[in-house]
């Protein structure tokens, strides 16, 4: 499958087939609901995507491995190596170093205009993560998540393409990097404090009477306290706006583009269904979109991507 992928996309080298094939190994492995919306994408499309989720995977790593023995100063090379070499590659004054995220990631800036900017600001969060663990106020959390979220949108933009000036889509596109990641943020609360981070407006919890202290006690108990529960429903409230948001930029996309991103957003957006259901009890479970319920709306999807690619070839 990935072969034919590749040869829909004209990447013939052997080196860089197999470099497109590990990204692809990583999105499949780590990021199951983004693999599947990636399925109901055109062929040609597929490697890109995977190379720009595997890239960003890597830095995510450098980030999150829990290896005790790698403390923030190393994790900061390497992020600063990360970055020199993605920098160098682009710029033709780098050699090929093996690293096969960045062999393909290159080919993909390369080949879709991808500026070197979205990835620098991407990697500028990143480092943020090294020293900040917790964000005052959502103008503060807004910088973090336009580096660490929404040029994710903006990278993915033209490989996705659009049916008018690329400029008129992207902030919806942007404002869907956003709306994914703050639903992890909520789903994950419990989770990013055993690595000592927060990501919700320390001023907004703090409306209901919540800190560090209040969530660190949820989070020791395995229960949500209710001055939290309280404060979590208005995130969650805000999160559902921008989803809103970035559902009306749907129409702006690439026909073919258009079942893809439904899916995902639909997708990612019933997790919030799911901690609405479990009454926001994130620090005892995982709110999940079940395995049936993602084959659902996949296969739905599929179809409709399927019947796009079959009109637009018969025209």
């Amino acid at each position: 499958m990935i072969g034919s992928e590749l040869d829909a996309a004209g990447v013939h080298d052997p080196s860089l087939r197999e470099a497109y094939r590990r990204c692809r190994t990583i999105n499949a492995e780590h990021g199951r609901t983004f693999f599947l919306a990636t399925r109901m994408l055109a062929p040609e499309q597929r490697p890109a995507v995977h190379a720009l989720y595997g890239f960003a995977r890597r830095a995510d790593d450098i980030l999150d491995d829990f290896d005790p023995s790698v403390g923030m100063a190393e994790r900061g090379e390497r992020l600063q190596l990360l970055a020199t070499q993605l920098f160098n590659r682009l710029t033709g004054s780098g050699e090929d170093d093996g690293d096969p995220c960045l062999a393909a990631v290159v080919h993909c800036a390369r080949r879709y205009g991808i500026p070197w900017e979205l990835f620098d600001d991407f990697l500028a969060s990143m480092r943020m993560d090294l020293t900040v663990t917790d964000y005052p106020d959502r103008a503060a959390l807004d910088r973090y998540m336009y580096g660490s979220a929404e040029v994710i949108g903006l990278q993915l933009l033209p490989v996705l393409g659009t049916v008018g000036p690329p400029e008129e889509a992207a902030p919806y596109a942007a404002a869907l990097g956003k709306a994914f990641q703050l639903t992890n943020f909520l789903r994950d609360v419990d989770e990013d404090l055993d690595r000592g981070r927060v990501y919700l407006p320390a001023d907004e919890l703090a409306a209901h009477g919540v800190d560090r202290d209040v969530l660190t006690w949820c989070h020791l108990n395995r229960r949500t306290d209710a001055r939290v529960r309280r404060a979590l429903v208005d995130q969650h409230a805000i999160n559902r706006s921008i989803y809103d948001y970035a559902r009306q930029g749907i129409s702006l996309l690439a026909p073919r583009s258009r079942p893809c991103v439904s899916a995902a957003l639909t997708l990612y957006s019933q997790i919030l269904d799911r901690i609405e259901e479990i009454d926001f009890a994130v620090f005892s479970q995982r709110a999940t979109v079940g395995t049936v319920r993602r084959i659902r709306v996949g296969g739905a999807g599929l179809l409709r991507a399927w019947g796009v690619r079959h009109r637009d070839h018969g025209a």
